[in-house]
């Protein structure tokens, strides 16, 4: 039904980084819920395949959102196409993991561009779009190392952790907008970023342990927690941060 509160009908949305894994299913959800959707992702390859599985309501562009110009793009056609925009999924991410006496500036600049810059300013860029919603969301894609320290590298989990406060700062400041905040933070998900350390079978099974659901989430269960912050049915729900994590970050001590 058009006007269910468990729907997206009619909704404009765009997605970062919405070729693959997170962001791809996000895309999917989204478009099954029945929101029109501009994936976004770097390689037109992986975007051109994404279209011909779903032709009707899914549209691509080619963009590096770490960059001014590829975040322009972005604006820019969501100002030509739609007018408005309903709901923005800020899910580009990047990781480079070292001990934090390692990193060189050029990769402190290159993560934090990809994961903290590209949001901050798609979000003033797109702000006024959002605005002609009058019922606008913002959604992040954080993760649990900007909770909770999991070695994944001190400059990622400083990205995500600043993304959790930007969505408190936003929540309250846009509110009068008619804009809601909010953002997921996963842990390990079976996503190709996250593949290069679950091969190990050691490094798997330490994340198990660790795990009370005792299992890897799926990217599917990331994009249901986003598409439930943007429907009706959580009008009411603003500023916060969901932990899609299977129990992780609730877990203390227990003798095995």
């Amino acid at each position: 039904m058009a006007n269910s509160r468990w729907g997206l009908h009619g909704k404009k949305a765009v997605v970062t980084g919405g070729s693959k894994g997170i962001g791809e299913a996000t895309v999917k959800e989204l478009l099954a819920l029945g929101a029109e959707v501009l994936a976004v992702a770097r390689k037109q390859e992986a975007l051109d395949s994404m279209k011909e599985q779903f032709p009707q309501g899914l549209y691509t562009l080619a963009a590096d959102v770490s960059e001014p110009a590829g975040r322009e793009a972005v604006a820019a056609w969501v100002q030509q196409e739609w007018g408005k925009l309903d709901i923005l999924v800020n899910n580009a991410g990047t990781n480079i993991r070292k001990p934090t006496a390692d990193y060189t500036s050029e990769e402190y600049d290159f993560i934090m561009q990809t994961n903290l810059r590209s949001a901050f300013e798609l979000n003033r860029l797109l702000y006024p779009l959002l605005q002609q919603s009058e019922q606008g969301n913002i959604v992040h894609v954080t993760s649990v190392a900007g909770l909770v320290h999991v070695r994944t590298g001190s400059i990622y989990g400083m990205t995500k952790a600043a993304l959790t406060q930007l969505t408190r700062n936003l929540a309250a400041e846009w509110a009068k907008d008619g804009i809601r905040v909010n953002a997921v933070a996963p842990w390990y998900i079976s996503t190709p970023l996250a593949q290069t350390v679950l091969q190990n079978p050691e490094f798997y099974n330490n994340v198990i342990s660790r795990t009370p659901l005792q299992t890897i989430g799926k990217p599917e269960d990331v994009a249901g927690a986003v598409a439930f912050l943007c429907m009706p049915a959580a009008a009411y729900i603003t500023g916060q941060t969901i932990a899609v994590d299977g129990g992780l970050t609730v877990n203390g001590f227990h003798p095995l």
